[in-house]
């Protein structure tokens, strides 16, 4: 405190809080100026001072640009004795103009509500007589008791920008007709409000198509983990008997399929399963039996993906389950052993249920993870084999490689779109489901 406030009438000083408070709100700065707290002040007046070039210069274009999304089409115009192309307005560029400008000045917005409260603190110090700290102090203050979230302030801003951004664009595309016909700049797109939502479930083809590739999505998911599980429960179990020698040995030996890159490991094992030259159809018929149409027949290709998936996913879970297994009290098994319990009784009430209160929640990721396995469906298949019936997917197509087909093959990217907002929706009610059953979820909440 100076020695001019010190001698300030009680009166004078009470109001120190207000008036830096409306100083604030007029100016971001203007309240640490009159908290003498200058380096401050010259940082958020600059903040400020870009908030208000933002707002008059870039904002009125970005919100134009996404009301409507262009006015003007490329369009040949003659020149002389030359026809050129006069570039019209892009309404994806504009779009995610509009979107960045606008998430630029929710940053200020948020800056500017930080720094009206840290005016009316620094003036409520004063009021009371303490003295404020310095820029170096706050600094230090910062750095010493602040370094977490400054730290994690960075991921922060990365996820704000290059996730939450995206899929704001994702959810808006779903609103336009944005296809390859209509491709900017030499069309515009338009908005379309919920149609592509209402085509998805009127027209019979799209519809179809939806009902049929969510359905086996979930088929496949639910297989795709429920097999890893038990394959990977069941050789762990083996593994860690006591009659087994070598368990390090074996245990190698089962990871090495995940230890090979899946890109390689899916291609040789569609080769191995291909119908017409594959060394299994080869041996089935040496041995005199029909050749089985692994992946050319609907059925036979759902089965086979799930078992290369499991041949893939197994050794995973099983490291896992190990690591459970050890950490259960040879005691329990013990006392099982001496109430006249059998091998199956204590597995079901000793070593179920304690792999099961880890895995629970591992199990639920693993579900959310193979809804959206892309490499698995796109390596082996590619969704074929075809359906007469579904529009742009295959059989074995799951949501998300019937999203990338919509998207980077058939340019139908309002439809993709629409595809995201359901994958998106779904992952996102499994992600809270899974986090609710968290032991520090459930302990923060009982605080």
């Amino acid at each position: 405190m100076s020695m001019h406030d010190e001698k300030m009438h009680p009166t004078e000083i009470q109001h120190h809080r207000k008036k830096a408070m409306i100083l604030s709100i007029l100016s971001m700065g203007l309240g640490q100026l009159y908290n003498k707290q200058y380096i401050k002040a010259i940082i958020l007046l600059g903040i400020h001072a870009f908030g208000l070039y933002t707002i008059i210069s870039r904002l009125p274009h970005a919100l134009w640009g996404l009301v409507t999304l262009g006015e003007k089409e490329t369009r040949l115009e003659k020149v002389g004795r030359i026809y050129q192309n006069v570039m019209g307005d892009h309404s994806i560029f504009l779009l995610v103009e509009g979107l960045i400008t606008l998430f630029i000045l929710l940053l200020v917005t948020g800056v500017y509500v930080l720094n009206i409260k840290d005016a009316y603190l620094v003036g409520k110090l004063r009021e009371e007589r303490r003295k404020p700290n310095t820029f170096k102090q706050t600094i230090k203050y910062v750095l010493d008791y602040r370094f977490p979230q400054i730290v994690i302030s960075f991921p922060l801003l990365g996820v704000f920008f290059f996730t939450i951004l995206p899929i704001i664009f994702m959810i808006l595309i779903a609103f336009t007709n944005y296809t390859r016909e209509n491709m900017p700049p030499a069309h515009l797109v338009d908005w379309h409000g919920f149609k592509t939502f209402l085509d998805i479930f009127k027209i019979k083809s799209w519809s179809t198509t939806f009902y049929g590739v969510t359905i086996w999505t979930f088929v496949w998911a639910f297989f795709a983990t429920i097999t890893c599980f038990i394959g990977g429960f069941a050789v762990a179990l083996l593994v860690q008997q006591k009659e087994i020698k070598f368990k390090k040995v074996w245990r190698t030996l089962f990871i090495i399929p995940f230890a090979i890159p899946m890109f390689v490991s899916a291609l040789i094992l569609r080769n191995i399963f291909n119908g017409q030259f594959g060394p299994i159809n080869q041996y089935l018929k040496l041995m005199g039996f029909s050749q089985i149409p692994w992946l050319s027949d609907p059925e036979w290709a759902k089965f086979t993906i799930i078992l290369i998936n499991f041949w893939f996913g197994f050794p995973v879970t099983m490291l896992m389950i190990i690591g459970i297994l050890s950490t259960i009290s040879k005691d329990m098994y013990e006392a099982a052993e001496i109430d006249g319990a059998n091998g199956f009784q204590k597995l079901r009430l000793i070593t179920y249920p304690s792999v099961m209160i880890t895995m629970a929640p591992i199990l639920l990721m693993q579900f959310v993870a193979n809804i959206n396995n892309f490499n698995i469906i796109y390596l082996i298949t590619n969704g074929m084999p075809t359906n007469a019936d579904y529009r742009f997917a295959g059989h074995t197509d799951i949501l998300i490689t019937w999203l990338f087909k919509l998207s980077l093959i058939q340019g139908q990217y309002n439809f993709a779109s629409v595809i995201g907002v359901f994958i998106f929706v779904i992952l996102s009610v499994f992600a809270i489901i899974n986090l609710r059953r968290t032991k520090a979820f459930r302990e923060e909440d009982t605080h």
